[in-house]
């Protein structure tokens, strides 16, 4: 490994280290080498800047600086939810597309680059609009930004379901679950970069500066998807010629959805996605207002959470690369989630930070396993080649139960604290901590049903089960974990 220069001095031979040291090595292939992988996964982290950029950034600047009632931005930010049930059909139309160049997933990718596009160059128009005084300005403004949070959700959710299927086809059976983990930490890391590179741009805040960074947003997201698609997809003449299949939608979900074991598959994914996601805007309050955290520390709580959902990608892979079954791997998530809301529940009465910032990090890990492991799950679901349809339905459900759950949260939280300070619930409960313990209890009695729903899937064949079996187990190193 070591060899030496001119100089007399030794120097390492990268080309040597990288196969067993860099991350993720593992996951490439000779057909799907490392550098071809992690330019696929890029656009996992467009979707991350367009998530952090909608339901952070311009959620907050809407509410606060301009004004909008949180009610209309709530509604706002949630429209994209009516795209999410059919990322299937989205999905399913990307496997049977007869592109005349041969393609059936890049023009999907590139379709919803373009609304995402479109909904981000919209978007500071609305923001010139919304700062308007008079009421036509304002209605104009409103229906602009509805517009463009519509356009640009639909375009990630677009973009994710169509590259997900593409990363699962370029992707070998041995590979898949390096494959998933690493579209995992891609979507992190664009979540996190974005989140900082956002909040360093915005420090010295104008509506002037607001538009140029959702601008410069956009010409990015268009830019980091064309990098990404780059002669990514084969061509395939015989499919362009090939007569198009005439086989309808209703059809082919019916014949997919006919066996109990996927229905079960998809509630699963659905009422563990809202179990974990239902206390996402009211953990920073709740270390605010009832653990007494600054606003400091409770903003060091995301970068907690992350630790936890990355530390899940490095541990998933390693027992995927072992022949574990996804859904065990899903399983232990959730025994992880119960353990972790199970701190943040105590952490009132013990009046402990520490056990809270434990708990934190737990849901980071536990939310992280159940994720990959259902995703791992879906990527290796025997559908007859409509990888397409099958990641969509799996998209399809995770938008859609994390969107209702985290609007539930709120509620919830507003509605147990209005109750238990009225005093209807007893002298005992009438703290602030009341509202979102009602949240968390609910939220472990969730990941206890999930558990019960998820426990006939483990270890079963049919159209759940991997088609691993038959692979040699693979050496874990340095190279599974990320980053």
């Amino acid at each position: 490994m070591l060899k030496f220069s001119l100089t007399g001095l030794p120097r390492l031979d990268w080309t040597r280290v990288a196969a067993r040291y860099l991350p993720f090595a593992d996951a490439a292939s000779e057909d799907l080498p490392l550098v071809r992988l992690v330019r696929l996964a890029l656009f996992q982290v467009t979707v991350g800047m367009v998530s952090v950029l909608a339901v952070g950034t311009l959620n907050r600047v809407m509410i606060v600086e301009i004004g909008v009632g949180a009610w209309l931005v709530s509604l706002m930010v949630a429209l994209p939810l009516l795209v999410a049930p059919f990322r299937a059909l989205i999905g399913w139309t990307s496997d049977r597309h007869r592109s005349p160049l041969g393609w059936r997933r890049v023009p999907f990718i590139w379709m919803g680059s373009g609304l995402q596009f479109a909904g981000l160059a919209i978007m500071p128009f609305a923001i010139v609009l919304l700062g308007g005084e008079l009421a036509a300005q304002l209605w104009a403004g409103h229906l602009a930004a509805a517009l463009a949070f519509l356009l640009a959700g639909a375009g990630a959710q677009t973009v994710q379901t169509a590259g997900l299927a593409l990363a699962t086809d370029l992707a070998s059976e041995r590979t898949r679950p390096r494959v998933v983990a690493l579209m995992y930490v891609m979507l992190l890391a664009g979540m996190v970069g974005s989140g900082i590179a956002f909040s360093l741009l915005l420090a010295d805040y104008s509506h002037t500066r607001l538009v140029q960074v959702v601008q410069g947003t956009a010409v990015l997201v268009l830019l980091l998807n064309l990098v990404a698609v780059w002669k990514q997809e084969p061509r395939d003449r015989e499919r362009a010629r090939a007569p198009a299949d005439p086989t309808p939608f209703g059809l082919a979900w019916r014949a997919f959805a006919a066996h109990g074991r996927t229905t079960r598959f998809l509630l699963a994914v659905g009422l563990g996605t809202a179990a974990f996601n239902m206390q996402d805007i009211i953990l920073e309050p709740y270390g605010a207002e009832v653990l007494g955290l600054s606003v400091g520390q409770t903003t060091l709580l995301t970068g907690l959470m992350a630790a936890g959902a990355i530390g899940a990608c490095a541990l998933a892979a390693r027992m995927l690369a072992r022949q574990a079954d996804p859904q065990r791997v899903a399983a232990l998530g959730l025994v992880a989630g119960l353990a972790a809301f199970s701190c943040v529940v105590f952490a009132e009465p013990l009046q402990s930070a520490t056990l809270f910032r434990v708990g934190v990090v737990l849901i980071g890990l536990g939310g992280g396993l159940f994720s990959v492991g259902t995703l791992s799950a879906a990527m290796q679901l025997e559908s007859g080649g409509l990888h397409g349809m099958v990641l969509g339905a799996w998209g399809g459900v995770v938008a859609t139960a994390t969107g209702l759950s985290v609007a539930l949260g709120g509620v919830l939280r507003d509605g147990g604290t209005h109750l238990a300070m009225s005093g209807a619930l007893g002298e005992a409960l009438a703290t602030p901590a009341a509202g979102y313990g009602f949240v968390y209890h609910l939220e472990l009695a969730l990941l206890f049903v999930t558990l019960v729903v998820i426990g006939p899937l483990v270890r079963r064949r049919g159209p759940l089960a991997t088609r691993t079996d038959h692979l040699p187990p693979s050496r874990f190193g340095l190279a599974d974990f990320p980053g």
